[in-house]
């Protein structure tokens, strides 16, 4: 099988890399080799490398940038997979989309399901949502939404708390925002498994063409940080945790409106992808020892 691979320097595209299953011949671009932005070069990957599927796991995430910057991020999250879409159907190639549990507005205060209607409240959120729609135009694309994903490098709200947590005697984090972490590692394997790599010829047949994909249980921001912090100490990766205070969302103003209960439903994809889920909290310990703290 051949896969082309974008935002393969990203947190999420490393990951991939790191587990690349057998069998598959993997094209990996970075944004330096191909521009999500530009979908003119989009097409002419996929036609210059002819790939069985394009792993979009590129993607333009900086979701409060994306309130002044909604031009770009709508070529990067919606343009690009348009493209890729308009190009497999020439080479008659696949395509997985990443998307974001930032597609609903978080309003209705249980999981979401992968069929129910989208609702994103900003400019990241909506953006997200047309690449999905986009997609999905291609026969046999799939879409994998995720949620609070991080890993042991890259930008991610693990490593930033790693760091303040070393710097800081006390610090504030948003206690009224519920979803998920997803450590990259398991993420990377849902991604693959999406593709049918693992699956017999009539599981992957049968598998939905929206799938959602966390690890398992719930958390708040704060959840994560304390988190974080405790098992940062127990590994000897911190000296100290940080005392982590509550804040409300109204606390700490943002140019970009966050769902308040982001939650997916993942129980039917997990059971479609033949894969068990493990607990946020397990995920993390696994990650933290490979982990390097962010520097200011």
């Amino acid at each position: 099988m051949k896969v082309l691979l974008t935002g393969a320097a990203g947190q999420l595209g490393e990951a991939l890399i790191a587990c690349t299953p057998a069998g598959v011949s993997l094209t990996a671009c970075s944004r330096a080799e191909l521009d999500l932005a530009d979908p003119q070069a989009c097409r002419a990957a996929v036609f210059t490398h002819q790939p069985d599927w394009v792993l979009n796991a590129g993607a333009y995430t900086a979701v409060d940038k994306a309130e002044s910057e909604p031009e770009l991020a709508q070529a990067v999250n919606a343009g690009a997979p348009a493209a890729f879409a308009e190009a497999l159907a020439e080479t008659g190639g696949r395509l997985l989309q990443v998307s974001t549990d930032f597609v609903f507005n978080g309003a209705q205060g249980s999981p979401y399901k992968p069929h129910q209607a989208l609702d994103p409240l900003g400019a990241y959120g909506s953006t997200k949502a047309a690449g999905e729609a986009a997609a999905l135009q291609l026969p046999g694309a799939r879409v994998l939404r995720t949620s609070w994903v991080y890993g042991p490098v890259g930008h991610n709200f693990c490593r930033t708390m790693l760091r303040l947590h070393s710097e800081r005697e006390q610090l504030g984090v948003v206690a009224d925002q519920v979803g998920c972490p997803t450590s990259t590692a398991t993420l990377a394997m849902a991604c693959w498994r999406a593709m049918g790599l693992g699956l017999d010829a009539a599981a992957e047949a049968a598998l939905p063409c929206i799938l959602h994909w966390s690890d398992a249980g719930a958390a708040s921001w704060y959840d994560f940080a304390v988190a974080i912090g405790e098992l940062g100490v127990q590994i000897g990766l911190l000296d100290n945790a940080a005392r982590v205070m509550p804040l409300t969302t109204a606390d700490y103003p943002t140019p970009a409106q966050r769902p308040s209960y982001s939650l997916l439903d993942c129980s039917g994809s997990r059971a479609a992808l033949g894969l068990e889920p493990m607990h946020w909290r397990a995920a993390l310990a696994e990650v933290l020892p490979l982990t390097v703290v962010a520097r200011s």
